[in-house]
C-alpha cells in the first residue's frame, strides 16, 4: 500500500520538486503552497485557482493533513490551551497567550521530551516521538482557525498571531530537521510570512545545534539556563552533563545577532536550590559579554514535583542583583497556571512512551 505524501510537510522548494516529479507544472506550486498555508484548507477542491487536472493528480498521490483540537481550555486570565491528538498514540499541547491586543502562540515540537529536566512535567513524560513539519505548522493553522471562529478579526488572518515561541512540549533542537522545515514554511512570503523578529526558538542547551540554527535560519534564540554552575545545572538538567555551562555560553557568544538583537536567558527560580544571592552574582559574571535579556520565572508549583517557589521579596532581591550588574531583567508573570498551561506544566496524558 502506497503511503500518500502530506503536502503540509513540504517547504515551497520541496513542493515544487514534488509536483515536477508528478509531471505537474512547477509554476502552479506557488498557488498550491498558498492554499496549504491558509487556515481552513482541508481539501484540494478548495483550491479554486488551480486547474482541476492538477488538483486531481495531487489528490491521487497526496493528502492535506489538518489538526483539530481534541480539547480547548480557557484560563481565568484569558490564556487558551489546545490539546491535539496525533497518530501513533501521540498528543501535544499548544498555548495561546493574549496580552494588550497581541497574541503569542507557544508551539510544541515533540510529543513528550527526552531531556528529563527535573522541574518540568513534560520532561517527566519521556519522549513519544518527534513532530513532522506539518504537525508543527498545523498547530499554528488550527489556532488561527479557532481565533477566526471566535470572532477575532485582522487582515490578513495571519496577523492574528503576533509571535510564535517554540517553548511548548519538547526540545526544538532535538527535532532539528523538522524544526527547520517548519520554520521555513512558516516564514515563507508565499504563505504565513512570519518574520524573524516574530519567532523565538528555545533550547535547553544542545550546543552543536545552536551554531547550526544560527547558520540555517534567522530567528530569536532563547536559552533555558536555570543555573550558572555545572553542579546545580547538571542536577536540574541532565543535558548539562554533555554540554556544560561554559560550552553553552560560548555557543551563545558565537550566535549571530543582527542589529540590536539579544539572546533571552530563562531562569526558573527554585527555592533553596538556585535562588541565593550568590547564584545571582554568579549568573551576572557568567553572562558577561553576551548581549542578552534575562527572564526570571517563579516556579509553578505542581503536586507531582517537590520543588517550591521562593517568596516575592526573595525574587525581587535576585532581580535587583542582576539589574545592578547592568542586565535587563524581568520577572515573567505566570499565565494559564489554573489550566496547567504555564511554563513546565504541559504534559498530555495521550502520549505513550
Amino acid at each position: 500500500m502506497n503511503v500518500k505524501t502530506d503536502l503540509r510537510d513540504l517547504t515551497y522548494s520541496r513542493l515544487t520538486e514534488y509536483m515536477e516529479g508528478l509531471g505537474l507544472p512547477a509554476s502552479r506550486a506557488r498557488f498550491v503552497f498558498a492554499w496549504l498555508q491558509r487556515p481552513g484548507t482541508r481539501d484540494f477542491s478548495q483550491m479554486v485557482d488551480v486547474k482541476k487536472e492538477i488538483r486531481a493528480a495531487l489528490a491521487e498521490h497526496s493528502v492535506i493533513s489538518h489538526l483539530v483540537p481534541a480539547a480547548v481550555e480557557k484560563s481565568r486570565d484569558g490564556t487558551v490551551k489546545f490539546a491535539f491528538s496525533l497518530d501513533q498514540g501521540a498528543a501535544v499541547e499548544s498555548v495561546l497567550i493574549p496580552e494588550k491586543g497581541r497574541h503569542t502562540l507557544c508551539v510544541s515540537s515533540q510529543a513528550g521530551c527526552a531531556m528529563g529536566c527535573r522541574f518540568c512535567l513534560t520532561g517527566a513524560m519521556g519522549l513519544c516521538r518527534n513532530l513532522r513539519p506539518g504537525e508543527i505548522v498545523g498547530q499554528v493553522l488550527a489556532v488561527l482557525e479557532y481565533m477566526m471562529g471566535a470572532g477575532v478579526v485582522r487582515t490578513p488572518p495571519r496577523e492574528l498571531i503576533n509571535n510564535l515561541v517554540f517553548m511548548g512540549m519538547g526540545e526544538p533542537l532535538a527535532n532539528y530537521d523538522n524544526l527547520i522545515a517548519a520554520l521555513r514554511i512558516l516564514m515563507d512570503e508565499r504563505g504565513l510570512e512570519f518574520t524573524e523578529r516574530r519567532i523565538t526558538v528555545s533550547t535547553c542547551g544542545i550546543v552543536p545545534r545552536i551554531s547550526d540554527l544560527g547558520r540555517d535560519v534567522r530567528v530569536n534564540l532563547a536559552v533555558s539556563l536555570h543555573a550558572a554552575d555545572d553542579e546545580t545545572r547538571s542536577r536540574l538538567m541532565p543535558v548539562n552533563r554533555a554540554y556544560g555551562v561554559d560550552d553553552l555560553l560560548d555557543a551563545c557568544r558565537s550566535f549571530p545577532l543582527p542589529g540590536k538583537k539579544v539572546i533571552l536567558f530563562e531562569y526558573i527560580l527554585l527555592k533553596g536550590i538556585n535562588d541565593a544571592a550568590g547564584d545571582a552574582r554568579r549568573l551576572a559574571e557568567k553572562l558577561q559579554g553576551i548581549p542578552c535579556r534575562i527572564n526570571l520565572l517563579p516556579y509553578n508549583v505542581t503536586q507531582s514535583l517537590h520543588y517550591q517557589c521562593p517568596g516575592e521579596e526573595h525574587i525581587l532581591q535576585f532581580q535587583k542583583i542582576l539589574r545592578d550588574a547592568g542586565y535587563r531583567t524581568f520577572i515573567r508573570s505566570s499565565r494559564g497556571a489554573d489550566i496547567s498551561a504555564a511554563c513546565g506544566q504541559l504534559a498530555s496524558t495521550g502520549n505513550k512512551r
